[in-house]
């Protein structure tokens, strides 16, 4: 029999969250339109101006302001020999790869040697994951051929920026509905500073909206056409692999591996489909991103970076150790899945793993963090802790073209000298990791986690929302401590209906309560 409070508290989780309410920082930035929402005010009906119209809005202005950034290298510095598309922090990959990756040359990618590539870039194929490739040659089909090369080449940074605008704007809406009952945390996305940096520098936000696609039908319980998207995402960038390995994870924990096996086919599908084509019919040029990602050595923005610049030691054996690194951070958040109190929500362990990546990586470029953006808004959707997040990304953004432009520069010596530079580096992975232990601390503490405050348990975990526990490692929370939040549907500590419990094993030490981880390309 359903209790009063049952029902009071299923209402309160049926009504969408307003910001103003719960985010401190939200409310104190809505002052500049009036306040927060008072307690009478209309968020229903069939208004126009629905949150969902307004973030998207929001999103295509930021993205064009991000776009207005890059005028002094569309005006000519990206033509121009020299430091003047560093110094104005406008660089991109899209118009330079145009001409060298032979898309102006109507080069086929991976069937096709790029022209010149074996004496200069030394690049035979194209060094992109399939998909990627297939949209750079669908950008390359819209961009008129007439013309000196420099208009070709801003033409095709334009088609470009509009497609990826189009990513951006769908990214907002997977995320803002991935959730429910937060429609504005796609706002999250849509006002982000390093997304109106980073989104036109190179194509991962292709990958990114895919990935965001296959966790909003994950959250519907789709786990088949989950695994599709997450598949085809994986054929744009390696990443998204990761975003599997965080649903076995908490599958195991859940016991639900039928779930899993539906979205781990879907995407092994998915990317057969995509390239085996490719395969079968040009090997060579397929395997040039795997081979390339492989024998690359330490890069801008990586940790390995700062050791061999501040040591000395060329690091020839980069490879391994950063594969050693994030064999380690994977094992630690495996650990973590299985030992914290209460399972962690499909949000969280899909960040950390990605922020694994982030740290490990022999390199960082800086629109890599797209990558954790939609992935920090589900894991830890506070203003304050992702603003922190990308303060430092947006110093990072910053650094790595001071730096280039330092190095670049001939004699004039403008930009940021390599102390700097590996201070941008350093606060670039502080802020990841900052980001990231506080998704730890919500993990061992549920009770501070921003979703489960209402009681709820994992609202985008689809199959695993509201689930028990069928593999857990860790001891059940303290009874002396506050009991977590409520959970419908699961049964409580001392058998009280929609509380939490892990399953029954061997007694705690000494307690009483029941025992329970590539420049252009990656």
């Amino acid at each position: 029999m359903t209790s009063v409070r049952d029902r009071e508290e299923d209402g309160r989780r049926d009504v969408p969250v307003r910001p103003t309410e719960e985010d401190s920082v939200a409310a104190a930035a809505s002052e500049l339109i009036g306040g927060p929402a008072g307690k009478h005010a209309e968020t229903g009906g069939h208004r126009w101006w629905t949150a969902l119209r307004v973030m998207v809005l929001v999103v295509i202005g930021m993205f064009a302001l991000g776009m207005a950034q890059k005028v002094p290298c569309y005006d000519g510095a990206w033509f121009r020999s020299g430091d003047a598309q560093y110094i104005h922090a406008c660089y991109s990959d899209i118009p330079h790869l145009y001409h060298d990756r032979g898309f102006a040359d109507d080069v086929v990618p991976y069937f096709d040697s790029i022209p010149g590539s074996i004496s200069g870039s030394g690049f035979h194929y194209l060094e992109y994951p399939v998909l990627t490739g297939l949209f750079m040659e669908v950008a390359s089909w819209l961009t008129p051929h007439g013309g000196t090369m420099q208009h070709r080449s801003q033409v095709f940074w334009i088609v470009n920026s509009g497609m990826l605008m189009a990513c951006a704007a769908a990214l907002v809406v997977l995320v803002s509905r991935t959730n429910r009952r937060r429609p504005w945390d796609g706002l999250f996305i849509a006002l982000s500073p390093a997304l109106a940096l980073s989104a036109t520098v190179n194509w991962d936000l292709f990958a990114v909206a895919l990935a965001a696609g296959g966790l909003l039908l994950w959250s519907r319980r789709r786990p088949l056409a989950a695994g599709v998207l997450i598949g085809l995402a994986a054929s744009a960038k390696i990443y998204p692999v990761l975003l599997l390995l965080a649903l076995l994870l908490v599958c195991v924990r859940a016991g639900r591996m039928r779930a899993f096996g539906a979205a781990l086919g879907g995407a092994v599908g998915a990317w057969l489909v995509v390239n085996l084509p490719v395969i079968l019919l040009a090997r060579s040029g397929w395997e040039q991103f795997y081979s390339y990602t492989r024998s690359r050595g330490v890069d801008y923005g990586s940790l390995w970076l700062v050791v061999m610049q501040r040591t000395g030691n060329p690091l020839s054996g980069v490879s391994a150790y950063a594969a050693a690194l994030m064999i380690v951070l994977c094992a630690a958040v495996a650990g973590l899945t299985f030992y914290a109190p209460r399972r962690p929500r499909l949000g969280q362990v899909a960040f950390l793993l990605v922020a694994a990546l982030v740290v490990s990586n022999k390199v960082y470029s800086p629109q890599y963090v797209l990558w954790l953006l939609p992935l920090a808004v589900l894991a830890r959707p506070r203003w304050r802790d992702l603003l922190i997040w990308q303060g430092a990304e947006v110093l990072y953004y910053l650094g790595i073209w001071m730096e280039l432009a330092y190095v670049s520069g001939g004699t004039k010596h403008h930009g940021l000298p390599t102390d700097g530079y590996q201070l941008a580096v350093v606060l670039h992975l502080l802020g990841v990791l900052y980001l990231s232990g506080v998704v730890v601390r919500d993990i061992l503490r549920p009770e501070r986690d921003v979703l489960r405050q209402d009681g709820s348990d994992d609202p985008a975990g689809g199959v695993l929302d509201g689930a028990g526990d069928s593999f857990v490692l860790a001891l059940a929370a303290d009874p002396d401590e506050e009991p977590l939040p409520a959970v419908a549907g699961v049964p409580g500590p001392a058998g009280e209906p929609g509380g939490f419990a892990p399953p029954a094993g061997p007694a705690a030490p000494g307690g009483t309560g029941p025992a329970g981880t590539p420049g252009y390309d990656a």
